[in-house]
């Protein structure tokens, strides 16, 4: 026998058989079935039971499928990668149904109209009015709240990276995990009990300040993160070269650390745009324009769909405005992160020569 021969026979023993591309597919499109003639035999009327039955016959028949084919080994692999890809399933498909429900009763009497007029005089009942004045109302609560809580939570994260050291930050640390995990109405009843001691009437700005409570420990955290995962042979040259610390900290650490800040604050927004509690006790809703958030009572997107769901039984008119407004929360949350990652890349340090 050849010398050539030999070592193919050798490779031929090594190569192991193995299962083409397509079967993953092949796999789910036959659980798939299975599920569904389980469901039909069973008399399961649900959709979700259906595909938690096709998931896990897809998972096992991968693994026996494998086993058989490829060995043990293998199929260990094949159904680490199905359990990955099970998961991701069961996590978008839920998502997915609830963008395209919103978008399917959102767009009835989602309109330039609807979008352009206030209630006025129009009662929850009626057919007719907009979400204008709730529109103007969330973005002066959460413009005002991003300003005051975004500074400060920056800051206070440079704080902890750069400067914090002993009791004080591990103070601060201790209370802004504390925060991060109160809910809306305990900073709602916080503010107030100020407005009461005061002897204020509910206004725009107070709203605000309830959603800034709720933004800065989201801020602080994800900003401390990102500062931590700039290089320390950054600072380092920056300081060898004879710049002080601040200017380090404003010129070499923030810019390059500038993109995550960005996402951060962005994630904080879209989690106090959807607040209501804090809305509800310190705004109290107004079905008219009210452009001065420092005085009077005003709308917003979060508590106008509360408002008109809750009005809507009986009332199909209410029922499709709160549905409108929930898709145009939606995009302004959609809108704010696209413009994120914008900034984020535009102000990213540059790469390469």
């Amino acid at each position: 026998m050849s010398t050539e021969a030999v070592t193919d026979k050798r490779r031929s023993s090594l190569r192991s058989a193995s299962l083409p591309k397509w079967s993953p597919w092949a796999i789910a499109a036959g659980a798939i079935v299975v599920a569904v003639g389980i469901g039909e035999g069973a008399g399961l009327t649900s959709h979700i039971q259906w595909g938690l039955i096709a998931a896990l016959l897809f998972v096992l028949g991968t693994y026996v499928i494998a086993s058989a084919v490829e060995g043990r080994r293998q199929a260990k692999d094949r159904i680490a990668t199905s359990l990955v890809w099970v998961a991701f399933l069961l996590a978008v498909v839920p998502l997915v149904s609830l963008v395209w429900t919103t978008v399917k009763r959102g767009v009835k009497v989602l309109d330039p109209y609807f979008l352009t007029h206030s209630m006025g005089v129009v009662a929850d009942s009626e057919p007719g009015g907009g979400i204008y004045h709730a529109i103007i109302g969330s973005l002066e609560q959460v413009g005002l709240a991003t300003l005051i809580g975004a500074p400060i939570g920056v800051l206070t994260a440079v704080y902890l990276v750069e400067y914090g050291r002993g009791g004080l930050a591990r103070a601060v640390t201790f209370f802004v995990d504390v925060m991060t995990g109160i809910p809306s109405i305990v900073a709602g009843l916080f503010i107030l009990s100020l407005m009461l001691m005061a002897d204020l009437q509910p206004f725009g700005f107070a709203g605000s300040l309830a959603l800034a409570i709720l933004m800065m420990p989201v801020v602080v955290r994800s900003t401390e993160e990102m500062l931590k995962l700039v290089p320390n042979e950054l600072r380092e040259a920056s300081l060898a070269l004879g710049v002080p610390k601040w200017r380090t900290i404003l010129k070499v650490v923030l810019p390059t650390s500038i993109g995550g800040i960005t996402t951060g604050i962005m994630l904080a927004i879209a989690r106090i745009a959807g607040e209501t509690a804090p809305v509800l006790l310190l705004v109290w809703g107004n079905s008219f324009i009210n452009n001065n958030p420092f005085s009077g009572a005003q709308q917003s997107l979060p508590l106008y769909i509360y408002q008109q769901y809750s009005q809507s039984s009986g009332s199909t008119a209410a029922f499709d405005r709160a549905w409108a407004a929930s898709l145009t929360l939606i995009a302004f949350v959609m809108i704010l992160n696209l413009a994120a990652r914008g900034i984020a890349r535009w102000k990213a340090p540059k790469t390469g020569r």
